[in-house]
């Protein structure tokens, strides 16, 4: 259960990050409610998932993941530039999360 908590904290931080960008500074309230609500669950999640998983290796997979996602969004929706350096790595973070899941005894 502790890896599905993870995943549903990485949705919702993505989600609320993705709101707050639509939220212009918290002046349009229905993206400002979404990003209180977003984080709310995100955190309550990876504090779930906390109990299982160490912290050092859920906050780097709740971080990475989230911040490649955020830049894939940030492209797709909001038509943010990605050149080849913030391919690179992000591929480079996706890396290190498989390494993390695949290689380390430490999350398992």
């Amino acid at each position: 259960m502790a890896w599905l908590y993870l995943t549903v904290a990485i949705i919702a931080e993505v989600f609320a990050t993705s709101s707050l960008k639509a939220s212009e500074g918290f002046t349009k309230p229905l993206p400002s409610l979404m990003v209180v609500l977003g984080y709310s669950l995100a955190f309550y999640m990876l504090s779930l998932s906390l109990k299982s998983i160490p912290v050092g290796i859920a906050y780097a997979i709740w971080a990475g993941v989230g911040i490649v996602l955020i830049a894939l969004i940030g492209w797709w929706v909001f038509g943010q530039a990605l050149d080849l350096a913030a391919i690179i790595g992000m591929s480079l973070i996706l890396a290190g999360v498989l390494v993390l899941n695949v290689f380390s005894k430490a999350g398992h």
